[in-house]
């Protein structure tokens, strides 16, 4: 098992910045990756970042350029930086751990909304 927080949510303008954390607890030593997905109302669940144990990083095309993915070496903790936000950028955005394997799990979201 493997607990994700997330934190760091909010309501910001478009053109502002928003620091979001993940902090994973559990059996750590079976976290492949960590991540970011973003879903909207009646949308999918979409990738947004993704790095993993070994510092390969995904990212969704929207947000190249402008989010940056970062952890600890320990895989306790992930971030995501968003800067240069957007309107289209807001939703529900989850933590996601994979673990070497195909087992995962999700945190419970944190809400970002961006006016214009």
């Amino acid at each position: 098992q493997v607990q994700l927080v997330e934190s760091g949510g909010g309501l910001v303008q478009a053109g502002g910045s928003l620091r979001l954390s993940c902090v994973a607890s559990g059996r750590m030593f079976s976290v492949y990756g960590l991540g970011w997905y973003r879903q909207e109302p009646g949308k999918q669940r979409e990738l947004v970042a993704l790095t993993t144990r070994g510092d390969t990083t995904t990212y969704a095309d929207s947000v190249k350029g402008r989010f940056t993915i970062s952890r600890e070496n320990d895989m306790s903790t992930v971030y995501l930086q968003m800067n240069s936000l957007k309107p289209e950028d807001s939703g529900v955005y989850y933590c996601y751990a994979i673990m070497f394997g195909t087992e995962h799990y999700w945190g419970q979201g944190t809400q970002v909304t961006v006016s214009s």
